[in-house]
């Protein structure tokens, strides 16, 4: 299994922060944002990991970064996604060569979690798999509908969501996921969403879930970046 950061964007939501460097590289407590996917991937296992960025701060992961080894990475690479504003799942569709006709794991560059899913990870065989976390603001994500706890579909940023679980941004994909993507249409957003990949393997009958044990945000926003910031300075004791 190989990992998938999707880093890029302009995130005008954090200017003026934003302004100085791309958002991934923003600090939380006292790490890089982006350190924590790393970690997320390489507890669960994946040590060949592929970072997508965009913008015009994309060279400094490079700095930031190197080549892996202090994460204990045994193979890091980089990807540019031309166009900012195309969307998770044309930033994804950079990874096809890298993932080698192998299923990914795939970690947007803002979330922080210290959940293990090392087990789903080494158990996925076919399909896709999604994680949710009840949230107070479904209403900014990806919000799935249930039907005899089954997910029958998946409404992108809905007005009224239809529970108050969040698909977070996290998920394993078979390598099915890049012919699926090159089938998709730009929302009303002009983006090629996630939700639409996701919603595509609900049709196949393909998509499992799972709600995602322990902390985790986002770091998006300034309210969900302090959020972030809040909790792993309060945890860094027994992180560290």
């Amino acid at each position: 299994m190989k990992g998938i950061i999707l880093a890029g964007g302009l995130a005008t939501r954090l200017y003026p922060l934003t302004h100085a460097t791309n958002k991934h590289l923003l600090p939380v407590y006292d790490k890089p944002m982006i350190y924590y996917p790393i970690q997320t991937l390489v507890k669960a296992g994946i040590t060949e990991v592929l970072v997508v960025t965009s913008g015009p701060h994309a060279g400094h992961f490079l700095r930031v970064l190197e080549n892996g080894k202090q994460f204990g990475l045994t193979h890091l690479e980089y990807a540019y996604q031309s166009t900012s504003n195309g969307g998770i799942s044309d930033a994804l569709a950079y990874a096809e060569d890298f993932a080698d006709s192998g299923p990914i794991t795939v970690i947007l560059g803002d979330n922080t979690t210290d959940a293990d899913i090392s087990k789903a990870v080494q158990t996925f065989k076919k399909g896709a798999k999604v994680f949710l976390k009840k949230v107070p603001d479904p209403q900014r994500f990806g919000v799935p509908v249930f039907e005899n706890n089954k997910i029958i579909r998946i409404d992108e940023k809905p007005q009224k969501p239809a529970s108050d679980f969040a698909v977070v941004g996290l998920y394993i994909f078979d390598n099915r996921c890049f012919d699926f993507i090159r089938t998709l249409q730009p929302s009303v957003r002009g983006e090629l969403e996630v939700t639409d990949l996701n919603n595509k393997y609900i049709e196949l009958g393909e998509l499992e879930w799972a709600e995602l044990d322990g902390f985790w945000t986002d770091a998006g926003t300034f309210k969900t970046l302090f959020k972030a910031n809040e909790y792993w300075a309060a945890s860094s004791t027994s992180y560290n």
